[in-house]
């Protein structure tokens, strides 16, 4: 009898010792300020915007949407369409392999999804830093200025976004003219455009025709567009400096040539190994 009440006595100071250890080890972690959180995913890197943004399978019902986030879409790009391994897409996006398999893998349920499933497919959005977009010939714009890019071919507003070799840069404070410079493009296609504007420091566009998607690019890329414009540049500038620049928000261009897709070369978006 005494026995049994010596290895109940030991057995239930052992489990005293382990609630107290638990409890302890709880309290430490849930002090004020310790609290474990959410870690932020990290940014990865994409090279550019994509030139098309949506795809819808014929007869499918549009508000079934899958959204495919912008990083999410680099993994497709990098290792379906430029064929790089998995370890050389995380290098490039700056992450580590594993979580370029889990954003992969992701990606390839939502194409699944969309394929079979007839879903459509909206691209946008996600945990994402631009590379480089080739703008180290662009002048900084003065703390809280307001840059407005224009367009630009011999002093006019060139009608066709995409195909522009030319920006001509505007800096406002206050509704003052504050500089101006016109820079040359580093590549043709909505997306390389939308994502040189966007390191630029571009907040506001001015153009003629455009598309859809770039469109689409520039919304992704946090920049106001002023469509449907024609006439010269400067003076485009001030109106809209002043409010009253007249433009067409339903302004859009079809005739889109080809080849402005994503390559794997030295233009646009590239693929290095």
């Amino acid at each position: 009898m005494v026995f049994w009440l010596i290895v109940i006595q030991h057995r239930l100071k052992l489990n005293i010792d382990i609630c107290q250890h638990l409890s302890y080890h709880v309290f430490d972690i849930c002090q004020e300020g310790d609290l474990p959180m959410p870690r932020t995913p990290r940014c990865r890197f994409i090279d550019g915007y994509p030139e098309y943004w949506r795809f819808t399978p014929m007869g499918a019902d549009r508000d079934d949407m899958l959204i495919m986030t912008l990083d999410e879409y680099e993994t497709i790009r990098l290792i379906d369409k430029c064929g790089l391994t998995q370890e050389q897409c995380a290098g490039r996006m700056g992450v580590a392999r594993t979580t370029v398999t889990a954003i992969y893998d992701s990606a390839r349920k939502k194409l699944a999804d969309s394929l079979i499933d007839g879903k459509t497919l909206q691209i946008g959005g996600g945990h994402y830093r631009l590379n480089s977009q080739g703008t180290d010939h662009v002048i900084p714009k003065g703390e809280n200025d307001m840059r407005i890019a224009v367009t630009y071919d011999n002093g006019t507003i060139f009608q066709h976004f995409g195909h522009t070799q030319q920006f001509k840069l505007y800096d406002t404070k206050e509704g003052k003219l504050t500089a101006e410079q016109v820079v040359g493009t580093n590549g043709h296609g909505h997306g390389a455009l939308a994502g040189f504007l966007k390191e630029a420091g571009v907040d506001a566009l001015i153009c003629g025709g455009i598309g859809m998607g770039a469109q689409n690019a520039l919304a992704e890329a946090g920049i106001q567009l002023f469509a449907g414009v024609t006439g010269e540049a400067d003076q485009a500038a001030h109106a809209l400096m002043e409010g009253a620049l007249h433009y067409d928000p339903n302004a859009t261009c079809d005739h889109h040539g080809h080849g402005e897709g994503h390559t794997c070369h030295n233009d646009g978006h590239t693929c290095h190994h």
